[in-house]
């Protein structure tokens, strides 16, 4: 009954973040509502309250360093925005031909991804495109061909994307293995996408947005390049912090944002508090979208309430014991995650399945990598990547779902069809 009653109110809540247009309601909201009812669902199971509380206060831990990591980097990028840093990138990346600045935006996500992580690219991306790109559904052509990279991009190396990451620490892969075995099926998924996505729009090169040119004479174009080169430094920083010390990556966020604010201090000393204005950290914070972050919030605490009761991994035993195909099985997950976070989904793969069944590098979880990190892109709700730009955007899921849910399927089985041709060539 418990059961019923989390799922029944988590597909509710589902649906209320996707209707958000028609309903009026704030999808940040809806997800609140969503996480706190699973939650208070599930204090009626039986369980003991103590150990509830327990696993809500482990969650809570969890869930707030990934606020803290994404509060921290929207605040460096936006303080690298402010001093119009991004300018100095965009206009290396400018082109005469649209549908050949896509595959520059593509191609430069998907590393990029690779090096920080989805989400930080996405945030950073989407910024550098306001400046290109001025009419916004063109733009949101490139945001979707942004989420789909940023998450393939992410999928191949253990520090782009969470899942992988995960699979790194628990020893299911190794880094070497990992990128030499996902790289090519996951340039794969992001080529499809992108040559169908050329033919969305025009060749008339793209027109440079008048607010996104420098705002005010009292920037340098030294001081805006030394901005721009310490705030990516700070966000390039964050990957080495967690492997040099093992401490969670929000505490690196927050060192690189800390070092930056002390920079930016020493670097506008001179000026006066009013003569400050756009370029201080106090402004950057005013003008965080604050929604997407309460956003994350709630779709973290539904999915926790649903991993805590139990619920996930029933799902994950039910389709492991209906279904015998490796293949078949990691594919269909891949699938899920574009619902559900793929995190939890790939833990409760993880407690399933130990090393003596499955080695390290074996198959099963480097394609298990591939379909959590990739199938994310499906949806718009189905990763980080697509949540931010859905917030930074305004892009609603039903047009993502007409436009790019098919394009990133595509690519998604493409990707797939590769991993699995190059896996039976080795053997």
């Amino acid at each position: 009954m418990i059961y019923s009653l989390m799922t029944v109110a988590f597909i509710l809540g589902y649906t209320f973040i996707v209707f958000e247009k028609k309903i009026k309601i704030d999808k940040a909201a809806s997800a609140i509502i969503t996480g706190v009812v699973c939650w208070i669902i599930y204090i009626f199971s039986g369980a003991s309250i103590e150990t509830i509380s327990g696993q809500l206060m482990t969650h809570m831990g969890d869930i707030a360093g990934i606020l803290f990591f994404l509060l921290g980097a929207m605040t460096i990028v936006e303080l690298i925005d402010a001093h119009n840093g991004f300018a100095i990138i965009s206009d290396k990346m400018k082109s005469d031909n649209k549908r050949k600045l896509l595959w520059v935006v593509g191609f430069t996500t998907f590393f990029l991804s690779a090096v920080l992580d989805n989400l930080t690219t996405t945030i950073v991306m989407i910024l550098m495109l306001r400046a290109l790109i001025n009419d916004e559904k063109e733009r949101w052509i490139f945001t979707g061909i942004i989420i789909i990279a940023a998450n393939s991009g992410g999928a191949w190396s253990p520090l782009g994307d969470v899942t992988t990451s995960m699979l790194w620490i628990g020893g299911q892969v190794t880094t070497g293995s990992i990128i030499q075995r996902l790289i090519l099926p996951c340039l794969v998924s992001v080529i499809v996408p992108l040559i169908l996505a050329t033919f969305m729009i025009k060749r008339a090169g793209p027109e440079i947005r008048e607010k996104n040119k420098p705002k005010l004479s009292g920037i340098s174009n030294h001081e805006r390049t030394a901005v721009l080169i310490v705030g990516i430094a700070g966000l390039l920083f964050v990957p080495l912090f967690k492997s040099l010390t093992h401490l969670p990556p929000f505490m690196g966020m927050l060192l690189s944002l800390g070092v930056i604010w002390t920079f930016i201090e020493i670097l506008h000393r001179k000026r006066n508090e009013e003569e400050k204005g756009t370029f201080s950290v106090t402004a950057a914070l005013r003008r965080l979208n604050i929604p997407i972050i309460l956003f994350f919030l709630g779709i973290l605490l539904a999915v926790s309430a649903l991993e805590s009761s139990g619920l996930l991994s029933k799902w994950a035993l039910a389709l492991s014991g209906t279904i015998s195909n490796q293949s078949v099985l990691i594919l269909i997950i891949g699938f899920f995650s574009s619902v559900i976070d793929n995190v939890p989904l790939v833990a409760a793969v993880q407690g399933m399945y130990n090393l003596t069944t499955y080695p390290t590098d074996h198959y099963f979880w480097e394609f298990l990598a591939y379909a959590a990190g990739t199938g994310g892109s499906i949806l718009i709700i189905g990763s980080a990547a697509g949540i931010a730009a859905m917030g930074m955007e305004k892009i609603s899921f039903f047009w993502f779902l007409k436009r790019f849910s098919l394009l990133a399927l595509m690519g998604y089985l493409s990707g797939a069809v590769t991993y699995i041709l190059l896996t039976s060539l080795i053997r």
